[in-house]
């Protein structure tokens, strides 16, 4: 359907966004945003730039960020946009960077922010919040005013990045509600071609007015703490054409969700804004969520018809504190769940100090192959095989799906998921029907592993060549006179690839024809895995084929004057003029095509050192001042049945440890890690008594980032103090880390981690 939605930008503007039912489009041909969210609020404003070159190094084109209505109006009245709250430098450096931007503008946004984000004055008026209540209304009106006036010349209409707007969250019963909302926006000069509101929970929209978006996470720690995996969570990992999870926000609504049609939704593209980019720790429930999961779960919603891949959270972050009060969800405020005061690491792919954790590796994975088939991608349609599963419980049946065009498309194959592992699946082959014939993939039937998720392409073009299967995973297009197609080995599986009997093709590899096909096999991935393919016209182009690790360090990018791969086992940043590597090594870059200042070769890929630290790092002084007392017993929220986080008086029976960090950890502006290796409940960190670091202790090594601290900290030192994990406390930990015994209280090691940064640049001589 076309045209029926009031939402894209007019058809005269260059590079107009616009939307049907099925894709969006952006100058005229279909487009495929990937959308991370990291806030800016809660985030030192002197760091974002370096951050957002992350973001988009991991293959993220559009961030998404929540607009805290607590953080910029804590006193009624009085705003502030200052510092790290400066909305306005936020969005202009992103759009500096080529990253759109959606705004979430609320007035309610959630985000395990106090109050949902509202301060504590809203709900003190007297008004019905989020209603049309004439009373609350007045009072967001002022707020849509000031953002207005933060984004004035940010808009698309003034060539700004502001693809989209969100109006509130989470909110399932207002449809009218939420028009207004968009009214008050617009005319405080918050404009943007989308505009978008979470669909979650068989949410009531206004029809035609936003476009709902979705989402699904692998665990959820608003959930009780049962032990075992959340239900709704299995939902996940199973292709299928059903977009809603009605357990998001289900904490927090007060009537049951009915139903389950979703007739509705075919008026609009399938969208989402909170794919599990991690989770984060409630007191009570604290899952390790592993990269595999995460990636999974958002290859299954590829798979299932997904158009606009949306990650909460991206980057993860602080919860700033507030002048009258801490600014996070607890039980103090109502809400079920305490959360950390300042945590808020998400697990996410950037963490909350801008590290880099492996499924930042196994998501850039998926968004190299989007940033060259997305648009593709984003016009074909699902189907189903007729032996699919027929419930989440089925874990025998193997999942896979198809999405195209009728002519050209993509077998997807997830057999992972979180807790409950899948059996491998022995003689595998797949019959595909695709443009009047029949793809038979691979030729010989093959095993696919336990924990095995991926995409292989069907009848898509290689240059002016036709590859009708591969059993190896697309990874985008380096663009040239001669384009070089790259893809990767998937689940040790060998790799075949079978083009049109009119392409030729030369390599190392065997080559046969086979009727009207030419198959190649015997390929050896890795990085000398070239192959010159020529269509029956005398076009050119090229394949290359890496294994699943090296696909992991794969990063692509504009560099010296050419679109670059770039293999490193450390964490790199592509700008146009060099090349920053992040951490501690020895290893060399690879990057092909190779520059001219290669200092060797591996296959066809340039090597170029990028050796940084070698030395001994400075060693933290920890003394230890006080021993813990005895673990807290259990205390039980009446509200909610869940258990409560300790207060500051609980602290008073804390182990406490003095950490001195010596002048030498700090070098320039590079960060520098305190890695805390403990097991208890939960730990503080305070510097000249103010707290800058919390965690819930769920398993993984506690880090605080210490460069926003440096001079505090010099000055200071750290204060740690630790609670032991009571032998009734009445929270989930995932198995592999639960205490042989309770209470548990072990501080094991304290190091600091430098992160240094070595910056390549092409020798001009």
């Amino acid at each position: 359907m076309e045209g029926h939605l009031r939402l894209g930008d007019l058809p005269h503007q260059p590079d107009a966004i616009t939307v049907n039912s099925r894709h969006l489009s952006r100058g005229g041909r279909p487009w495929f945003p990937i959308m991370g969210e990291f806030h800016y609020g809660r985030y030192p404003a002197g760091e974002w730039r370096e951050e957002l070159l992350k973001v988009r190094a991991g293959g993220v084109t559009a961030v998404a960020t929540y607009i805290f209505w607590n953080l910029h109006e804590e006193r009624r009245g009085v705003f502030d946009w200052s510092g790290d709250r400066d909305l306005r430098r936020f969005v202009t450096t992103c759009a500096e960077l080529g990253l759109d931007v959606v705004v979430r503008i609320g007035p309610w946004g959630h985000g395990e922010s106090r109050n949902g984000g509202f301060p504590d004055w809203v709900p003190a008026t007297g008004c019905v919040p989020r209603t049309d209540d004439p009373r609350y209304i007045e009072l967001v009106r002022p707020l849509f005013e000031q953002i207005g006036a933060q984004l004035s010349g940010l808009t698309r209409g003034h060539g700004g990045p502001v693809v989209a707007v969100q109006v509130e969250n989470e909110l399932h019963d207002q449809p009218g509600h939420l028009v207004t909302l968009k009214r008050i926006a617009q005319a405080a000069g918050i404009d943007a071609p989308l505009w978008t509101a979470t669909g979650w929970g068989h949410a009531r929209l206004p029809p035609d007015e936003v476009i709902p978006l979705f989402g699904g996470y692998p665990e959820a720690a608003w959930d009780t703490a049962h032990d075992g995996w959340p239900q709704q969570s299995r939902a996940h990992y199973f292709f299928g054409p059903g977009r809603d999870d009605d357990s998001i926000g289900a904490d927090l609504r007060t009537t049951e969700v009915t139903g389950s049609d979703e007739s509705h939704l075919a008026r609009y593209p399938f969208a989402t804004c909170e794919l599990g980019g991690g989770m984060y720790t409630s007191y009570h429930r604290r899952p390790i969520i592993e990269a595999p999961d995460i990636a999974a779960l958002g290859l299954v919603k590829l798979g299932s018809g997904s158009v606009w891949q949306g990650y909460y959270m991206y980057h993860g972050a602080s919860q700033k504190i507030g002048a009258l009060s801490t600014l996070q969800e607890s039980h103090a405020t109502g809400y079920p769940n305490d959360c950390p005061v300042i945590n808020y690491d998400f697990q996410a792919p950037l963490g909350e100090y801008g590290q880099f954790r492996d499924s930042f590796r196994h998501l850039r994975l998926q968004h190299l192959w989007l940033a060259a088939d997305g648009p593709d991608l984003a016009t074909m349609t699902l189907t189903m095989p007729p032996d699919a599963p027929a419930d989440t419980a089925d874990r025998e049946t193997l999942r896979w799906c198809v999405r195209s065009d009728g002519r050209s498309g993509f077998l997807f194959v997830n057999n992972h998921q979180p807790v409950e592992t899948l059996p491998a699946h022995e003689e595998v082959r797949f019959a595909v029907e695709l443009g009047g014939r029949e793809l038979v993939v691979p030729r010989e039937p093959v095993t696919v592993p336990s924990g095995a998720y991926f995409v292989w392409p069907l009848a898509r073009p290689v240059g002016g060549s036709l590859l009708l299967t591969a059993t190896a995973q697309p990874m985008g297009v380096l663009e040239g006179d001669e384009p070089v197609h790259v893809f990767c080995q998937t689940a040790g599986i060998p790799v075949e690839l079978v083009f049109d009997a009119t392409t030729e093709v030369e390599g190392p590899a065997t080559v046969e024809r086979d009727g009207d096909h030419l198959v190649v096999s015997d390929l050896t991935p890795g990085t000398g895995c070239l192959l010159r393919v020529r269509d029956a016209a005398g076009a050119r182009a090229a394949v290359l084929v890496l294994d699943a690790g090296q696909a992991l360090t794969a990063a692509q990018g504009r560099l010296w004057g050419a679109d670059r791969l770039v293999l490193s086992e450390r964490p790199v940043v592509i700008e146009e003029g060099r090349l920053v590597v992040y951490g501690e090594g020895s290893s060399d870059v690879r990057i092909f095509p190779a520059p001219p200042s290669a200092t060797g070769t591996d296959g066809v890929f340039g090597l170029l050192p990028a050796a940084t630290g070698g030395g001994r790092a400075p060693e933290a002084k920890v003394e230890e001042v006080r021993q813990a007392g005895p673990a807290r017993p259990p205390v039980i929220d009446p509200a909610s049945g869940r258990a409560s986080a300790p207060t500051d008086a609980d602290f008073e029976q804390a182990a406490v440890y003095r950490v001195t960090v010596p002048r030498e950890a700090f070098t320039g502006e590079e960060e520098v890690l305190l890695r805390l290796d403990w097991t208890g409940d939960v730990g503080r960190a305070y510097i000249g008594g103010r707290l800058v670091a919390d965690q819930f202790w769920y398993g993984p090594a506690w880090e605080i980032g210490l460069r926003r601290f440096r001079e505090e900290v010099l000055e200071h030192g750290i204060e740690i103090k630790l609670l032991p994990l009571g032998a009734d406390a009445p929270v989930f930990l995932s198995p592999q880390v639960q205490p042989a015994a309770r209470p548990a209280l072990e501080l094991r090691s304290v190091t600091l981690v430098p992160v240094p940064r070595t910056v390549i640049v092409e020798d001009a001589g």
